[in-house]
């Protein structure tokens, strides 16, 4: 009579068990919209990061505009029509140059800061730090890195070429590496391109041999770029606390 009751219990527990299985399988469904619309944005956000990815460069992340991640300064050198002026209202990070022709942009250690804005009359003055880090025979690496692109309206281009003075003969010696910038978009983005060993080197070509001397080095002075404009309206400098290495000399030219 125990074994018979007691199997009787076990047949109905294991029914109950059954029963209770169903009614949750056909509330389910119920249950999973409910969670979904009452948290829409969540579930979107998790989505986005899921499938949001970076890549790098040396072991250095960068962003979709190509541009590393991480804090850094920007300047801004705008391209003023002829008749403009420079803005009374700048922050900082802004140097105004003719929309068409050339200026000087004189050169200085130190840390980041425009010292004269107004290249519309022939020169203007920018301060930025000693980007030597370490040299050997071949390379020179920097304390941080120069990226650039373009921004505005599509269309001009600009020329900014790296010169110093030679303290012996007082002559004018410019980079035979010149930094061009033409507006141009990437799936309707402007795009950085690393633009270090343009700006921070005056190359010359020595004997054949290419040799790279990088900014306030002691065997050059007044240190300066070249800014000769065509249009362009707005070119965007970036200063990234990233490294690069440059071959200093050897290469043939």
């Amino acid at each position: 009579m125990a074994t018979y009751v007691l199997r009787r219990s076990t047949v109905i527990i294991l029914a109950s068990i059954f029963l209770f299985a169903l009614a949750a399988i056909g509330s389910a469904p119920t249950i999973a919209n409910t969670l979904f619309r009452s948290h829409p944005a969540a579930m979107i956000k998790a989505q986005t990061a899921s499938t949001t990815t970076t890549t790098s460069t040396g072991g250095q992340a960068v962003t979709g505009n190509g541009a590393p991640s991480g804090p850094h300064y920007n300047l801004n050198i705008h391209g003023v029509a002829k008749g403009g002026s420079a803005s009374t209202g700048s922050n900082g990070h802004d140097i105004f140059v003719p929309l068409q022709g050339q200026c000087k942009i004189a050169l200085s250690p130190g840390t980041y800061q425009v010292l004269d804005p107004n290249c519309l009359d022939g020169s203007a003055g920018f301060q930025l730090p000693n980007p030597v880090a370490s040299t050997t025979t071949t390379t020179v690496t920097t304390i941080y890195s120069v990226w650039a692109r373009a921004l505005a309206k599509p269309g001009g281009s600009s020329n900014t070429t790296t010169c110093a003075t030679d303290p012996t003969t007082g002559e004018l010696i410019c980079s035979t590496s010149q930094y061009v910038m033409v507006e141009t978009r990437k799936n309707g983005q402007s795009v950085f391109s690393n633009v270090t060993g343009d700006l921070l080197f005056v190359s010359q070509c020595i004997d054949g041999k290419l040799t790279r001397t990088p900014l306030f080095d002691s065997s050059l002075q007044n240190y300066l770029w070249q800014y000769d404009n065509t249009g362009l309206k707005l070119l965007q400098l970036r200063f990234y606390q990233v490294p690069a290495t440059v071959d200093a000399s050897g290469s043939s030219c």
